[in-house]
């Protein structure tokens, strides 16, 4: 469903097409780490379950439209373990979200979309956890372009 969304949005605004994620850390970039951290979590759970709060905008590239979630024990307890075994100590701030567009708009239009899209679920299951490597902080369409997994969790 989400990867429909994005893939009509970026055709309709001329923006990246991206596969659907959540980010629950931001961290280091360390290789090392990045495996360690996602082995740890993995053995931790085996899929994400989070509660959509809705669909809001911002004028930050990253959050250009986005579905909000409500951050639950299970997701800090995994963003913690991943932080924990990378040895990080930035302090990432988890606002779990799944970005739908990445492209520079007027606040208008980003209302406009936000106020047109629903989630019909009332939980949305992730099963999938990856360490990526982006460009930080992504500010275009080329930083999306540049991201790359490094390492896929066990």
């Amino acid at each position: 469903m989400f990867q429909a969304i994005i893939n009509d949005l970026a055709r309709r605004y001329d923006a990246r097409v991206f596969e659907p994620h959540v980010t629950i850390h931001v961290g280091a970039d360390r290789l090392d780490a990045a495996e360690q951290a996602l082995t740890a979590a993995a053995r931790e759970c085996k899929f994400i379950r989070l509660k959509p709060l809705g669909i809001d905008e911002s004028n930050q590239f990253v959050k250009t439209l986005f579905v909000e979630f409500a951050v639950t024990a299970e997701l800090r307890h995994i963003a913690e373990t991943i932080r924990r075994s990378a040895q990080d100590s930035l302090q990432y701030e988890l606002k779990p979200h799944l970005s739908l567009l990445y492209k520079k708009l007027r606040a208008a239009t980003r209302r406009q979309l936000a106020a047109s899209i629903t989630v019909p679920f009332s939980e949305i299951s992730f099963d999938a956890l990856r360490a990526v490597r982006c460009i930080s902080p992504t500010q275009s369409p080329a930083d999306v372009e540049a991201w790359r997994i490094v390492a896929p969790a066990p």
